[in-house]
């Protein structure tokens, strides 16, 4: 069975669906059998590192591989038949809007956010999204959700039928189950994200605002991400009242993660959720919303807050900071439970995802 994975994403700046993208294919290379060939489109044999910030191929070759991409824009079905030659199946990301003819056709939904929180994205996101739905999703033979919190937004939102979409939890990178902290000057709670008006960070800058002096004192608040369209008084309160680090390169993460003695996440909405998972992963108690895919993702490893509410984050963090017994509790629980999300069972369900679509 040969099988095409758009992994265009992976040629531009992008957080969660390059890391998807990236370990799934690596993933699926690796648990595939010998009668099956895992192609990656546009052209991309090797994927390199991964760099959320830039593409692991030269500019011309990147220059290249993108005109393709917006040539199909124009051309559209002919040019992509002509491009994937012989495949069973074409999975592509929302970079690839339309679909071949001689191919079955199936998609990843990540998440819903453009449907129910449309002012939380740019308008050029808004309309990708829906076009992707109106050409992709709502046409595909067969659907992954990352979560079953996305697969249930899925059918309602969009009307897929259920059994046409299943829930693959996304996985984690190995380098999160053996991470060695890091040791920085006082202890810290950490945020890690694309800094956008979704993860919910002015709220967290006023629950910070509001613990205890002695708590302010004793850590800090640090946080991570690539600026993205974050609105500039979100942006400056970042850097005058946490450490902000900017774009944190990723094999420096693993360790940046399990070094935290808290790891907060009070994002609105999540189709998964990678740094919550990443953060369990590496034996870190978490504080997160109590909305969309998070406590799926969390489980017993985290206290769930009201992600409006500034006192119910405050509160959360001071009984961790305060309770190295609570946070021992919670880092177990989240460490037993992260072991769902490890890339090889993800590579084996959806490559039986991929064999029921093709009926195989």
């Amino acid at each position: 069975m040969r099988i095409t994975i758009d992994a265009t994403p992976v040629l531009l700046s992008s957080a969660g669906v390059k890391n998807y993208l990236h370990h799934w294919v690596a993933a699926l290379r690796a648990a595939a059998a010998r009668e099956d060939d895992i192609r990656v489109f546009p052209f991309l044999n090797d994927l390199g590192a991964l760099d959320h910030q830039g593409s692991p191929l030269g500019s011309a070759a990147t220059a290249a591989r993108i005109a393709l991409i917006q040539s199909l824009k124009l051309f559209g079905t002919p040019l992509l038949d002509a491009a994937l030659g012989h495949t069973d199946i074409f999975h592509p990301s929302n970079q690839v809007r339309c679909a071949p003819r001689r191919a079955k056709l199936t998609a990843t939904v990540h998440d819903l956010t453009c449907w129910l929180m449309p002012a939380m994205h740019t308008p050029a996101n808004v309309r990708a999204d829906h076009d992707f739905a109106d050409k992709v999703i709502r046409r595909a033979d067969g659907l992954i959700a990352v979560s079953e919190n996305t697969r249930q937004d899925a059918i309602k939102i969009l009307g897929i039928a259920p059994e046409k979409i299943v829930t693959i939890h996304s996985g984690v990178a190995e380098e999160y189950f053996d991470a060695v902290p890091v040791s920085r000057a006082k202890p810290y709670v950490l945020f890690a994200g694309a800094i956008e008006p979704r993860k919910n960070l002015d709220t967290l800058l006023d629950a910070w605002a509001s613990l205890k002096p002695s708590l302010r004192a004793e850590f800090d608040l640090v946080t991570a991400g690539p600026r993205s369209w974050a609105p500039e008084p979100t942006f400056a309160r970042l850097e005058a009242e946490t450490t902000y680090l900017g774009y944190v390169p990723e094999p420096q993460m693993p360790g940046l993660t399990a070094g935290a003695t808290v790891f907060v996440y009070p994002s609105f909405y999540e189709g998964f959720g990678f740094p919550v998972a990443q953060a369990l992963a590496a034996r870190v108690p978490v504080v997160t919303s109590n909305a969309s895919s998070l406590p799926e993702v969390a489980r017993d490893g985290a206290l769930l807050v009201d992600p409006k509410s500034p006192a119910e984050i405050a509160a959360a963090l001071t009984r961790l900071l305060e309770s190295e017994t609570d946070r021992a509790k919670l880092a177990g629980y989240g460490r037993a439970g992260a072991e769902r999300f490890r890339w090889d069972k993800c590579a084996r369900q959806s490559l039986d995802f991929f064999r029921r679509v093709a009926g195989r």
